[in-house]
């Protein structure tokens, strides 16, 4: 059984966090284009790219895809918990990772 709810908690969190990550990921690309006026670069390694540019990009996308998922992850934590009576495992105290 716990076998079972383990792989459950690891599907829900994977799509949680897939789907926050997607879904941010858009909105970042059409805000990029509404307040720069261009594209986002698609690859911020690229030389073509300035710097300060690719700097922007990367601290914007990875922090906000972070939070992103952070917070799906912890809804998808509080979902579980209401449907199954207790915390998901791996956040359960005394579970260790």
């Amino acid at each position: 059984m716990a076998s079972d709810s383990s792989k459950v908690w690891t599907v829900m969190s994977l799509v949680a966090g897939l789907g926050a990550a997607a879904v941010t990921r858009k909105v970042l690309d059409r805000s990029w284009r509404v307040a720069a006026g261009k594209n986002p670069p698609e690859n911020p390694a690229d030389p073509d790219v300035s710097f300060p540019e690719a700097v922007v990009w990367a601290s914007v996308t990875g922090a906000a895809i972070a939070i992103a998922r952070m917070v799906a992850q912890r809804r998808a934590a509080h979902y579980y918990a209401r449907s199954t009576g207790h915390l998901p495992p791996g956040l359960r105290a005394g579970d260790t990772r």
